[in-house]
């Protein structure tokens, strides 16, 4: 599932805020935990891992072109693994931001908690730019 969102912020600013460090600042309780001293959170092979309740999700980036795009490999074990691919395009308000979800389910139960995911997908992306925007008010 591919949707858009939009960024008041240039690309190179806006890209940041899709890494791993950079969604911190606007998404409660994203605590990224690296593997080891990482610089670059977004330079392909680094891996970190977050939780949310009872789920544990494995991060990796897969591919990135820094301020334009990267592309991230996600597993939930024992539930879904897939990727989560971000481009980041100037528009002349700031930036569109295009964000793909491609998930596999685990099991049936995952499958049914995908299906849900993609029908409400718009309404999750619209909850991306609203704190986003959000933030970028609060500055």
């Amino acid at each position: 599932m591919t949707g858009h969102l939009s960024v008041a912020l240039p690309p190179a600013t806006a890209f940041r805020l899709f890494t791993a460090r950079g969604e911190q600042d606007w998404v409660p309780g994203w605590e990224p935990r690296f593997a080891g001293d990482v610089d670059d959170d977004t330079a392909p092979g680094v891996v970190w891992e977050t939780g949310h309740g009872d789920e544990h999700t494995i991060w990796l980036v897969v591919d990135s072109d820094p301020g334009h795009r990267v592309s991230y490999a996600r597993v939930t074990p024992g539930s879904r693994a897939g990727t989560v691919t971000v481009v980041v395009t100037e528009t002349p308000g700031g930036s569109d931001v295009e964000v793909t979800y491609a998930m596999t389910p685990l099991t049936e139960r995952a499958g049914r908690e995908l299906e849900a995911f993609a029908a409400g997908y718009a309404e999750f992306l619209g909850t991306w730019e609203s704190a986003i925007a959000t933030l970028l008010t609060s500055r």
